[in-house]
């Protein structure tokens, strides 16, 4: 079974061909490590909204500003 850490990093380094359910599944399993509540209630809220959109290049577009969450938890481990 592969780290969290590992598949961020997969993700990062092949982030056009990673689903976005993949995607929204590691935000998912980072958004419990975020210490304030406002931030994990904030992400769902993010995640929600791109879940929404039917176009699946829409939605590669606006995950790409979620790449932040993903750098902030490598970020936190190093």
């Amino acid at each position: 079974m592969m780290s969290l850490e590992d598949e961020i990093k997969l993700v990062l380094d092949d982030f056009e061909n990673t689903t976005t359910e993949k995607i929204f599944e590691i935000l998912n399993k980072i958004k419990p490590q975020f210490k304030n509540e406002l931030i994990s209630e904030y992400l769902q809220g993010k995640i929600q909204k791109i879940s929404d959109v039917n176009d699946e290049v829409e939605k590669k577009k606006q995950c790409k500003g979620l790449i932040p969450y993903f750098d902030w938890y490598l970020q936190g481990l190093s």
